[in-house]
């Protein structure tokens, strides 16, 4: 096991109706809050057997047709990049969720299973009636966070990070998380954007076996990370653009999170911004690529209003404060210029 010295924060105390959301978002820092969920239906349904949490998801299903990825025993849970980086070490299927909880359930006693993961499954779309008796609701906060949840054996999610904020609750099985903060990323070694598990590149390093003469950066990545390990229950807060690598640590486990933005929806992900970056930029010459970094932090990384300030608020468009019309207006100009 990877030996990372920080440990998350925990929070004691909290339930669902007392989450101190605002709180946690204003300390940009990750943190356990223990027992947030740890009455709810499926947690409870947990303690008694992998079983009965078995039964409890089937006695939500709909029977629509989910997807999931399966990997040979010799990916030992770990959906992951091929050896060349050009393709993943495992498939995408298609089934019933009953069916592939059959499958998990006939390799509970294996000492290498195959690999069983589904991923990022919208609850209210596939399990209708759940929310009732696993709640967390986040609309009195102002938030929108429609769960997902997460099913597998022991499945491990290499390091990534999101641009939402995370609110990962452990609901059956036990889970290792490592974190790294949002700086970390030039020590963590990331794959191709494309293929990745997961729809996110990864950080390419073995946590269970890393090759520091390899990713030697590595080493300053572990000194800066915090860890921790959860129980059924328990919930985990991780902000946006934090790393983050989870492990489920029993033959069974199932985890329910929210993902929401502290933007606009009508702002979109940076990620399109970052693509479009690294095709403009990226290879121009240094002095114009360090030119570029000032004109990028004075209207970008800076103060939002420091671009636009000394001119009339009419003169001042997109260097203005941004609303939905204004994003509409910006999306319609940008796909005229891509698409000359």
């Amino acid at each position: 096991m990877l030996q990372v010295a920080g440990k998350i924060r925990v929070l004691q105390g909290y339930r669902p109706e007392t989450l101190p959301l605002q709180e946690l978002l204003s300390s940009g820092e990750p943190a356990v809050l223990k027992g947030l969920v740890a009455e709810w239906e499926l947690v409870r349904a947990g303690r008694n057997s992998d079983q009965h949490a078995m039964d409890c998801l089937r006695s939500h299903y709909n029977g629509r047709p989910i997807r999931y990825s399966y990997g040979e025993p010799q990916i030992a849970g770990r959906p992951f990049y091929s050896e060349d980086f050009t393709q993943l070490n495992c498939s995408v299927r298609q089934a019933r969720l009953d069916e592939v909880l059959d499958e998990i359930r006939c390799h509970l006693r294996d000492e290498r299973p195959p690999t069983y993961y589904v991923a990022s499954l919208l609850v209210d779309a596939h399990l209708p009636g759940f929310r009732a008796g696993n709640e967390l609701d986040l609309t009195a906060h102002g938030v929108n966070a429609p769960p997902s949840i997460w099913i597998g054996n022991r499945t491990i999610a290499a390091c990534h990070y999101d641009a939402p904020n995370n609110l990962a609750c452990c609901a059956i099985g036990r889970r290792r998380f490592t974190l790294f903060p949002p700086e970390q990323i030039f020590n963590l070694y990331p794959g191709p954007f494309d293929p990745s598990p997961g729809g996110q590149a990864v950080s390419v390093v073995d946590f269970a076996n890393p090759d520091f003469e390899k990713y030697p950066r590595f080493r300053a990545a572990i000194a800066a990370g915090q860890m921790t390990e959860v129980e059924p229950g328990d919930a985990v807060f991780i902000p946006a653009m934090w790393w983050h690598h989870v492990e489920g640590l029993s033959a069974f486990n199932t985890l329910v999170n929210y993902w929401w933005s502290s933007s606009p929806e009508f702002i979109p992900t940076p990620m399109n911004a970052l693509y479009e970056l690294i095709w403009s930029l990226r290879d121009r010459p240094e002095r114009e690529k360090l030119a570029w970094k000032n004109v990028i932090e004075y209207y970008v990384l800076g103060p939002a209003e420091r671009a636009g300030e000394h001119l009339p608020e009419p003169a001042r468009g997109v260097l203005g404060a941004i609303d939905e019309t204004m994003a509409r207006q910006i999306r319609a100009m940008l796909l005229n210029r891509l698409n000359r």
